[in-house]
C-alpha cells in the first residue's frame, strides 16, 4: 500500500466527515490517521479543517485519486490537496550571514530527519558557501538588486522543480509581488523576546532590560515583514548571569529548532492556512 495525505477546507455543515469517508472507503483506501477542526469563529465563518493520512491501494495514483474526490470536494466547495507521503520535496534555502539554522537543515537532511531534498542555497554574501559545498550543495552568491534576485529565485524554481523556500535567517526583504506569488510556499524564522527589541544589535539591548525569555517565531512569507502566518514558537529562559555571548547562541539554539519544526510540519502537510493564521494538525 502507497501513503497519500489529503488536506481541505471547507465551510462547517453536517456530514462532511462521513460523506468524505464514504467516497475513500468505497474506493478500498483505508485512513491511517485523521484531525479535524471547526472555526466557528467570526473571522473565520464557520471553516473546517480536515487532515487525512490513507493507505492507498496501488492502481491509484495522484490522477485517479483528484478525478474520485473531485465531485465530493465540488459539492461541499472544497479547497484541497492531496499528496503523495513518500515524495521528497525540494527546496531551497536562503541565508546571509549567520549559517547556524543553514547547517542544522543539513545535518537534519542528511539524517533522515526533514524528508526533504535541497536543491541549493542562495546568499547574497560568501560566508555559507563552504558550509554549501562541503555538504555537496550548489551555492549561488547573488548580491544584485532585488528584482534582479527574485528573477535569478523564480527561474532556479522552475529549473529544479523546487516547492518550498526556507529563509533561513536571510535578511533581505522580498517583494509584495514576489511572496504573493509563493503565498504557503516561503518559510521565515525570526527570533523573538520578551519585550521586543527591533532593529541593530538587539540582543545587546535584551540584556540592557534584563530578559528572562528568548523565543524564535517560524512563519509564512507575506508582504507584511514578519507578521505572516505563524506556524510554530519556541523560547528559552534566559537567566541573570547570561552575557550577551549566551543570550545570542540560546537564540539560535531555539532558531535552529523552531525553524526544524516548522519546516517538518510543512513536509508532513500538517500546515492548513486559516487566513491570516495556521492549523496545525500534529
Amino acid at each position: 500500500m502507497q501513503q497519500f495525505i489529503l488536506n481541505l477546507s471547507c465551510p462547517d455543515r453536517a456530514g462532511i466527515v462521513a460523506a468524505v469517508s464514504q467516497v475513500l472507503a468505497r474506493a478500498d483506501m483505508n485512513i491511517a490517521e485523521s484531525h479535524q477542526f471547526g472555526d466557528s469563529t467570526q473571522q473565520a465563518a464557520g471553516l473546517f479543517f480536515m487532515r487525512i493520512a490513507l493507505d492507498v491501494p496501488p492502481k491509484i495514483d495522484i490522477a485517479a485519486f483528484q478525478r474520485l474526490f473531485a465531485p465530493i470536494a465540488k459539492q461541499y466547495d472544497m479547497a484541497w490537496q492531496v499528496y503523495d507521503a513518500a515524495m521528497r520535496p525540494r527546496v531551497l534555502v536562503m541565508v546571509s550571514k549567520f549559517d547556524h539554522c543553514l547547517q542544522d537543515l543539513i545535518y537534519r537532511t542528511r539524517l533522515g530527519s526533514l524528508k526533504m531534498d535541497i536543491a541549493g542555497v542562495i546568499s547574497n554574501h560568501t560566508l555559507a558557501q563552504k558550509t554549501a559545498e562541503q555538504a555537496g550543495l550548489a551555492f549561488h552568491h547573488w548580491a544584485g538588486t532585488k528584482p534582479d534576485t527574485e528573477d535569478k529565485l523564480a527561474a532556479l524554481m522552475a529549473r529544479e522543480n523546487v516547492e518550498l523556500v526556507i529563509l533561513a535567517r536571510y535578511m533581505q526583504i522580498l517583494s509584495p509581488t514576489f511572496t504573493d506569488a509563493l503565498a504557503g510556499r516561503i518559510i521565515n524564522i525570526h527570533h523573538s523576546f520578551l519585550p521586543s527589541f527591533k532593529g541593530a544589535d538587539p540582543y545587546s539591548r535584551a540584556y540592557e532590560r534584563g530578559v528572562k525569555m528568548i523565543g524564535a517565531t517560524a512563519h509564512f512569507v507575506t508582504p507584511d515583514l514578519d507578521e505572516g502566518p505563524i506556524i510554530t514558537q519556541g523560547v528559552e529562559d534566559a537567566r541573570h548571569d547570561m552575557r550577551v555571548s549566551d543570550l545570542i547562541e540560546l537564540g539560535r539554539d531555539v532558531e535552529r529548532r523552531t525553524l526544524a519544526h516548522a519546516t517538518r510540519l510543512y513536509l508532513q502537510r500538517r500546515i492548513l492556512l486559516n487566513g491570516k493564521k495556521t492549523v496545525i494538525f500534529e
